[in-house]
């Protein structure tokens, strides 16, 4: 990864300051050991006129795989290959913003002992990072830069791919910022804003983040606009830390006014803390908003369709009224992670008599899942390719028929409330689709028409007036005896054996 910063002189207040104020000799390359890879810094020009400082970062792929944190995006395990596939070496992140606080340290903090009246004044300053990843666009970019007083914030989208314009733009951008500012200020808003616009940090975020945070967001970040979303990106969505340091920025946004008390500070402060509640997490909304359906439906046999790493498997196996829980997904690996979640080694003999984890394709008809009082489909539909949707409505409600299926997606009309989420763009990468509530309903009333189903429709989250919740549900009950669904289709196709299911799902 790669990003300049130059400036402009005289030949009485040459340029060439510049590297005073970085420590870094114009004359000589230098090298830096980071612990990810290696820093080099070198200028490509250095006249009176015009300086310019050039960063450098090579990232060793392999030590960040060593360290575990070379996994994508948050540090998700999701795909198998982003340990060793992904935009880590090449685009800015936090990996460059730590390289930036240890490369040139000394400037971050003001410092310059041969010449501290160039550290103290502004000085036109340019500076160039040709892949950000902005989660946001181009419109965050602006949010965050243009209130810190740069004159010129220029962040042009890199399109996916120049030989295809017709897909589109990619989500990094190439990012110009131009203005008058202390060279400090200006590192110190990219040491904050370079994670914050990647929305990742390669490493574990502790509660010494929060002090990192204050530092350097000192005399900017307490009157931002934006400092929510700073915040809480900063710190991973931590809440604990972010609940405290946005109390410590109020408590500094109050103590710059003139006519403020320090008890009148104290009592700001207390009174929200008081009454702030912690946020529930959509997540946690959703297992709730399931385990109520399944409990009104009186089920003690659940199917968990496509349980992935095994979290709603764990919530029903505190309730004894869910007498047997089976777990299904087609990826080996997420039935391993769930099955280390879930301790299935440890578990105690009765505990372990209630649950079990099977690997299936849902596209297939599998005789393993018939006979049991509900299933459910918490966030499944989506990652399928829609002509792939009948051959899982024939599996799950023409074949196995439980009595209850419960059915979770996301509510694409909600997406505008998402701020970090840009224009069109989905929640996750391999969503392939989202509907909107009248979709949903459409999809979930013709197949409960199609098979002998009753459905009802439940709000998940806040259920927004205009954009309705960020997750619909449909529960789904059966009005027709077993063995009088409708004939599909897709059947004959679909009918496959139990051992055809395992071959083709290992295929898959």
């Amino acid at each position: 990864m790669f990003m300049t910063i130059s400036t402009t002189g005289t030949q009485e207040r040459p340029a060439t300051d510049l590297g005073f104020l970085l420590h870094k000799h114009p004359g000589r390359k230098q090298t830096f050991s980071t612990s990810h890879g290696t820093a080099h810094v070198v200028y490509p020009e250095a006249t009176a006129e015009r300086c310019t400082a050039a960063l450098l970062l090579e990232v060793d792929p392999v030590a960040l795989v060593r360290r575990g944190k070379g996994k994508g995006r948050g540090g998700s395990p999701d795909a198998a290959l982003s340990q060793y596939v992904n935009d880590r070496p090449y685009a800015a992140s936090s990996l460059l913003a730590v390289a930036l606080s240890t490369v040139f340290k000394s400037a971050l903090h003001g410092v310059c002992n041969a010449r501290p009246e160039r550290a103290a004044e502004p000085l036109p300053l340019r500076i160039e990072v040709p892949a950000l990843p902005a989660r946001g666009g181009v419109a965050l970019v602006e949010k965050l830069f243009a209130p810190l007083g740069w004159s010129t914030v220029e962040a042009v989208p890199v399109a996916l791919d120049t030989q295809f314009p017709e897909w589109g733009d990619s989500r990094y951008v190439q990012l110009v910022l131009e203005g008058e500012l202390r060279l400090a200020d200006a590192l110190r808003h990219l040491y904050v804003l370079l994670p914050v616009l990647d929305d990742a940090k390669h490493y574990w975020v502790s509660p010494d983040e929060v002090d990192k945070l204050l530092r350097a967001g000192e005399g900017w970040l307490p009157q931002h606009p934006e400092q929510k979303l700073i915040t809480s990106r900063y710190l991973s969505r931590r809440w604990g830390l972010t609940r405290q340091a946005t109390e410590r920025l109020e408590l500094a946004r109050l103590a710059d006014a003139d006519d403020i008390t320090v008890e009148e500070i104290d009592n700001a402060v207390a009174e929200e803390t008081e009454t702030e509640e912690r946020p529930t997490p959509l997540s946690v909304q959703r297992r709730e908003a399931i385990l109520a359906a399944l409990r009104g439906a009186g089920a003690g046999r659940v199917l968990d369709l496509g349980c992935g790493q095994g979290q709603l498997v764990q919530a029903m196996l505190k309730d004894v009224k869910f007498t047997e829980i089976v777990g299904v997904d087609v990826s080996v690996r997420a039935l391993t992670i769930a099955s280390r979640r879930l301790k299935l080694d440890r578990m105690g003999e009765r505990q372990a008599e209630r649950v079990s984890l099977l690997q299936g394709s849902l596209t297939y008809t599998d005789k393993r899942l018939a006979g049991y009082d509900a299933a459910v489909l918490s966030e499944v539909i989506e990652h399928l390719d829609l002509p792939r949707l009948p051959a899982l409505e024939y599996a799950v409600f023409g074949s196995a028929r439980p009595r209850t299926v419960v059915v979770t997606t996301p509510n694409v009309e909600y997406n505008v409330r998402w701020e970090a989420l840009p224009a069109g763009h989905v929640r996750h990468g391999d969503h392939r689709f989202e509907w909107t509530r009248q979709e949903f309903r459409d999809w979930a009333g013709t197949v409960a028409e199609r098979h002998g189903y009753g459905v009802e429709f439940v709000p998940v989250g806040p259920d927004d007036p205009e954009v309705g919740p960020p997750t619909q549900m449909a529960v789904f009950t059966m009005t027709e005896k077993p063995g009088t669904e409708k004939p599909s289709a897709e059947k004959t196709s679909k009918d496959k054996t139990s051992a055809e299911n395992v071959k083709e799902a290992k295929v898959a």
